[in-house]
């Protein structure tokens, strides 16, 4: 049998690795319904555990490109992939809401490890499609978690049975992933790149007359991945307890949110060329608002479901392109700095507003959540078209 080369060998690897890091993102938006009741917790109290996660990811993800200097690539991952699947077994069976607490700081540091390392690895030896089409295999693990979680919640009634199938999947992963180390070390050619012109000259003037436009940029990832993060987390439990969902059905709705951002991402892959970044920010935020804003409204769960989908075809190409027109708003130098701001202010999005909406449940409903998201998706909107008129 005529072996794979080397490069496609490893890049299925490298996807392996990016559907095992989707696989846990969705597990406690669909779960958190039955672990808030088997635990007795308030509703805001998943918004510590996102937050945990999230700074946990961030710090890891600080830290990756020293510990890949230092032991390579493949180990970072392979270790990255049994912290997490230990961490999800461990979870199963926690006793507490503390322990779910502890474990998801391993949880994170994990998640963040794979993220970071496996970035830098794509973005130094393969193209742009396939960093593409990488983070379309993360939405292939995000969109299958929350279905696999439903699936068996609702054949076992147990939210622990769904998190002990997928923490045994990590495992098996991570099994793969050190069994490969070996193709880590066979050495790749690095990808000759070459370096459009930079328009210094036409946008630094507009940077210096405007110098918020180095903050608004990194606002836009704040509120994208705040509106797309809060979006995860809490639509179960709205589906569930104010339209009436069941916990199975609603795990499904979830699962096709995330299978909508993939399956939109592998598309405008193959037609991005027929728009420039800037339109398709602005297509896919009509797009998101809509879904977000028929999410809102009072009307029967397969209407929020519907508009859960809408909200993910159109929540597909933005954050790509917005990280990808950032190269082509601002200087060089400038670029590169902030590439680094925009992902801290990702960061800060994806734990703080998804918990601060988590605090606006407990205070006046859940029904306010779904609004509060599409408040963010209009901001971003408002904030996009002030940032392209001013670059």
């Amino acid at each position: 049998m005529r072996r794979l080369p080397q490069h496609i060998g490893l890049l299925l690897l490298i996807y392996l690795c990016f559907i095992s890091l989707g696989l846990p993102d969705g597990i406690l938006g669909a779960a958190w319904p039955a672990i808030r009741m088997d635990m007795q917790q308030p509703l805001a109290a998943v918004g510590l555990m996102s937050v945990t996660m999230t700074v946990c990811s961030a710090i890891s993800s600080l830290s990756a490109a020293t510990l890949t200097r230092h032991w390579g690539t493949g180990p970072i991952v392979a270790t990255s992939g049994l912290m997490t699947a230990l961490a999800l077994l461990g979870f199963a069976h926690a006793p507490s809401f503390g322990w779910l607490l502890a474990l998801a700081v391993p949880l994170g540091l994990g998640a963040g490890a794979v993220d970071a390392s496996i970035n830098h690895f794509v973005a130094e030896h393969y193209s742009s499609r396939h960093m593409n089409w990488l983070h379309g295999f993360w939405g292939v693990g995000a969109s299958t978690g929350p279905l696999v979680m439903g699936a068996v919640m609702a054949q076992t009634g147990q939210w622990s049975a769904g998190v002990i199938t997928l923490g045994w999947t990590q495992l098996a992963i991570a099994s793969v992933l050190w069994l490969c180390l070996p193709w880590w070390r066979r050495p790749l050619p690095k990808l000759q790149r070459v370096t459009p012109a930079a328009p210094a000259a036409k946008h630094l003037p507009l940077t210096r007359q405007h110098p918020h436009a180095a903050w608004l940029a990194p606002l836009c990832f704040l509120l994208y991945v705040g509106a797309e993060a809060g979006a995860g987390l809490w639509a179960v439990s709205v589906l569930v307890q104010e339209r009436g969902m069941g916990l199975a059905r609603a795990s499904a709705g979830l699962s096709l949110y995330f299978a909508a951002i993939t399956l939109g991402r592998f598309g405008v892959g193959l037609v991005a060329h027929r728009m420039n970044n800037r339109q398709w920010v602005q297509a896919g935020l009509g797009l998101a608002l809509a879904g977000a804003s028929l999410m809102a409204l009072p009307l029967p769960g397969l209407y929020g479901i519907a508009g859960l989908a809408l909200m993910g075809l159109g929540c597909a190409p933005i954050f790509p392109s917005l990280m990808h027109e950032t190269a082509v708003r601002f200087p060089a130098e400038m670029a590169r700095t902030l590439v680094g701001r925009q992902m801290v202010f990702a960061y800060a999005g994806g734990s703080l507003l998804p918990a601060s909406m988590g605090l606006l449940a407990t205070w006046v409903g859940l029904s306010w959540v779904m609004p509060s998201v599409a408040v963010l998706l209009l901001a971003l909107l408002l904030v996009t078209r002030r940032l392209d008129r001013i670059t």
